[in-house]
């Protein structure tokens, strides 16, 4: 089961750097610096990596350094009027910087937020409730990531707009 789990998720990755063509429009490339957020910044180190890495974006000699982390935080809530169905909401928040090394300055920044949910079961013994929380905080994590590189690949690199 997780290996046709994990065939289901590397096949995009692999339809996409398998393209020729590049999106980039400003020529840059980054390298990527600090990742915060301990196991969850791990997940999104590798799924930048992965990303920049197949756009063609990322080079590790560059002068534009890419500092991120990533945030989960969750709550219960009641959903209806008999307070049968109990909601566990999952915000996730990717906060990005793009450091110029040799100016010394922020040349890009990006701070977004994606939200999902799933039916919470009653009771803590039940691992699905685990496994739900996991699996909405790497495709929260995934989709930010898609985001933000692909808003990179077209974005206005510049020291003035953020200081």
């Amino acid at each position: 089961m997780y290996k046709i789990k994990l065939l289901i998720l590397l096949l995009p990755s692999l339809l996409i750097s398998c393209t020729t063509t590049h999106i980039q429009d400003n020529n840059l490339e980054f390298k990527l610096g600090y990742v915060g957020g301990e196991f969850n910044g791990l997940i999104l180190s590798n799924l930048l990596e992965s990303n920049l890495s197949s756009l063609g974006l990322k080079n590790e000699k560059s002068n534009y350094e890419i500092r991120a982390s990533i945030d989960h935080s969750s709550s219960v809530y009641i959903t209806n009027i008999d307070n049968t169905s109990d909601r566990e909401k999952i915000v996730s928040q990717l906060t990005v910087k793009v450091l110029n090394k040799k100016d010394e300055c922020v040349a890009y920044q990006y701070k977004e937020s994606i939200s999902q949910f799933y039916i919470y079961a009653s009771s803590e013994k039940f691992i699905s409730n685990q496994q739900a929380t996991e699996e909405i905080k790497f495709n929260n994590t995934e989709g930010l990531v898609r985001e933000f590189v692909n808003q990179l690949a077209y974005a206005e690199i510049s020291c003035d707009k953020y200081e």
